[in-house]
């Protein structure tokens, strides 16, 4: 499930709100940082500046070994969640339906819907359709041929989180919708090649604007990635787009959840009257794809599919 940028370039009251609470968030954070940095100096201890720096943008908060391995189970459930939907992705099936075996194949493993619940959204799947961006909320709406429809997952097995959203075509779809969604999963994989020790976060998000742009498409401003761990969205965000070289160093055991919102026209959007869900603002469709990735020595090994894989 994307988060919302904290500073998104199209917000209304809501998003103000939250832009607000987290500015708030961030600010006291800094301060307790920026306490700690003077103690320490204080005591005459070496404090290397760069993570100083990286913790007053962003409480990047590091996983063991031990946490990993608990996230990675949380995740190859989700993964197992797309298995189970893949076949049943037909024409005239609805929106609930798909919802409904999700949250039970997730209850039978013993764990629970990470988005079910959180900050009100209804289901446990978030299902977007053609020019829906993310965060659509299942219901009666049928499936057609020639639609293209984005499952995003979340599982919290034992405390610990996991996300993925695929892009899947419905029956057959037109050569545009094919060029979307290879872009934006090329895309994903792109940026999780970038998510490496001593790398910056923003060489992830500018792999992935380049990429996409060059392509004819945009990638969405206003929902982004995020740091996902023992809670669903922890820092940093990490947007799909900016310049090479910046944000905080990668370091291992950081956890992310990457994923690219890439649509056919412009990267504006707006949400509709429920308060979830997010469309294009020129009605051209948009394509998301996900992993939760653990940043490792050997590079990034991607935790949200069922064998273990490192890019």
């Amino acid at each position: 499930m994307s988060d919302l940028l904290a500073e998104p370039a199209s917000a209304g009251a809501p998003a103000r709100r939250t832009r607000l609470w987290q500015a708030g968030l961030r600010a006291g954070r800094q301060v307790l940082w920026q306490a700690r940095v003077r103690c320490l100096n204080w005591w005459g201890r070496n404090v290397d500046n760069s993570m100083v720096q990286m913790h007053i943008s962003a409480m990047v908060i590091l996983k063991s070994e031990r946490e990993i391995e608990q996230l990675k189970r949380s995740n190859v459930m989700v993964a197992e969640v797309f298995e189970k939907l893949r076949g049943m992705i037909q024409p005239g099936i609805t929106t609930k339906e798909l919802d409904q075996v999700a949250e039970e194949y997730i209850l039978l493993k013993g764990a629970r819907p990470a988005f079910k619940g959180y900050r009100g959204f209804p289901a446990t799947l978030c299902i977007s359709i053609n020019d829906e961006v993310v965060h659509g909320i299942p219901g009666q709406r049928r499936l057609k041929e020639g639609d293209i429809v984005s499952l995003d997952v979340g599982v919290n097995y034992l405390g610990y989180f996991g996300d993925a959203a695929i892009t899947f075509p419905v029956g057959e779809v037109d050569p545009e919708a094919k060029r979307l969604l290879d872009v934006t999963e090329k895309a994903l994989y792109i940026g999780i090649e970038k998510a490496k020790v001593g790398n910056r976060l923003f060489d992830i998000s500018y792999a992935i604007q380049s990429w996409v742009e060059s392509h004819g498409f945009s990638v969405v401003r206003d929902f982004v990635g995020h740091g996902i761990g023992r809670e669903l969205h922890e820092e940093p965000q990490i947007p799909n787009f900016g310049m090479p070289h910046q944000g905080p160093r990668l370091g291992k055991g950081m956890v992310f959840a990457l994923e690219p919102m890439v649509n056919e026209g412009t990267y504006e959007v707006r949400v509709l009257s429920d308060g979830w869900t997010v469309v294009t603002a020129d009605g051209k469709r948009s394509a998301h794809f996900e992993h939760t990735i653990a940043i490792t020595d050997n590079g990034a090994e991607i935790l949200s599919v069922i064998e273990p894989f490192i890019a």
